[in-house]
């Protein structure tokens, strides 16, 4: 019988050994999966046909992204794709937005699908002055309104949101839940059921629609995003000190935005200024379009002597609501214009120079320059409003 101090040493040896061979086993293992042995890390291929929509956040890391990757079944593991992520060099100039991706791809091409452009969704474009509704321009084509524009890129990503499923949306859903500001929902709610209520509330720039969202869920984002964007510039405090609502501020704004040539915003919102203090009628053609089926630069002096909600030839002070989308270059234009006695302004040419008098006479002067230029001259027929160079006294 062998001694029990020997048993013992046996027993010991037997399970460091036990112990050695399950470590060589988990390392071997775990180097196996790291290494892509199999694919138990990672798929082989570059897809299987399937496309998903990957969104990659304002702010986010390429590496960050992989537990979502993983979720929509795009890449097997996280572990593969931030190892990808972190072996690409150019991984750090991944660009926020919807990517089209396909289902089971390997974390390499995956990666490499991130940041080719070809596979980033097209955008929301809002242009400075865009309106809400369609325009038809006279003797033109039609100008496509924000409602039609969200739809257009709904329809090009696979969604199924339609122009009269927004306006819908714009005209029954209360403003406050679909992230309009405060301070302009009294205002809002004064329209009724006005498809065009939420004029000026969706600021210029480029969106990223999500297609997979219906109309309102698509409202709110850019509304809610807009709001941040204009309380951003100070215009409640801003508005206060100039003896003004936030709302008004909104509605000049989007004057400056119609009206002004490149550079002129400063100079255009002193002439509101001005003309309010004085007062003065504002007269902006800009004000008498936005209530006509069709537009052009030049108005008729019928067209001119209608009374709308907006019409500032027939009407004192402010339009109603805004007549477009006002960039925050408008909105700071207005915050602080330039300084300046002007109460007229004229574009003289096709090139838009605008010139600026607080001189009557100089003003009509100036008017004529722009009959003669032609740019007034009507596809109606005829120039819309420059037989009586004072028909228009504004511009």
């Amino acid at each position: 019988m062998e001694p029990k101090h020997v048993k013992r040493r046996q027993r010991g040896l037997a399970v460091v050994v036990a112990s050695v061979v399950l470590i060589i086993g988990a390392l071997g293992y775990i180097g196996f999966r790291l290494l892509g042995g199999g694919s138990s890390m990672d798929y082989e291929g570059t897809g299987n046909g399937t496309v998903q929509l990957v969104e990659v956040p304002e702010g986010s890391s390429m590496s960050e992204l992989g537990p979502s990757l993983v979720e929509k079944n795009v890449v097997k593991t996280a572990d593969a794709f931030s190892s990808a992520a972190n072996s690409n060099p150019r991984a750090g100039s991944i660009q926020p937005g919807f990517y089209r991706l396909q289902e089971e791809m390997n974390a390499k091409a995956a990666v490499s699908a991130l940041l080719d452009d070809k596979n980033k969704v097209d955008p929301l474009d809002v242009q400075g002055g865009a309106t809400l509704s369609d325009v038809k321009v006279v003797g033109g084509d039609v100008r496509y309104g924000v409602y039609s524009l969200i739809a257009q890129v709904s329809e090009q990503e696979g969604g199924s949101v339609t122009k009269e499923e927004l306006e819908k949306v714009a005209a029954t859903v209360d403003p406050a839940e679909l992230g309009a500001p405060e301070w302009a929902l009294e205002k809002i709610r004064s329209r009724g059921e006005d498809p065009k209520r939420l004029e000026g509330l969706i600021a210029p720039g480029q969106y990223v629609v999500d297609p997979n969202m219906d109309a309102q869920a698509i409202l709110k984002d850019l509304i809610t995003r807009s709001t941040e964007r204009y309380n951003e510039t100070g215009i409640v405090d801003r508005a206060q000190a100039m003896g003004k609502t936030p709302y008004e501020l909104l509605v000049a704004a989007s004057l400056v935005e119609r009206e002004s040539p490149a550079g002129e915003f400063g100079k255009v919102a002193r002439v509101i200024l001005n003309r309010l203090e004085e007062p003065m009628r504002l007269e902006l053609d800009s004000t008498v379009n936005y209530g006509l089926p069709d537009v052009e630069l030049a108005t008729s002096d019928e067209a001119r002597a209608e009374v709308t909600p907006w019409n500032t030839y027939a009407k004192e002070g402010l339009p109603d609501t805004p007549i477009a989308s006002p960039s925050v270059e408008a909105i700071d234009a207005m915050e602080h214009p330039e300084e300046g006695n002007w109460l007229f302004f004229a574009t003289i040419d096709a090139d838009g120079t605008t010139v600026f008098t607080d001189n009557y006479d100089e003003h009509l002067a100036n008017v004529d320059k722009a009959i003669k230029s032609g740019i007034l001259e009507s596809q109606r027929g005829g120039v819309q409003g420059g037989e009586d160079p004072e028909a228009k006294p504004a511009e």
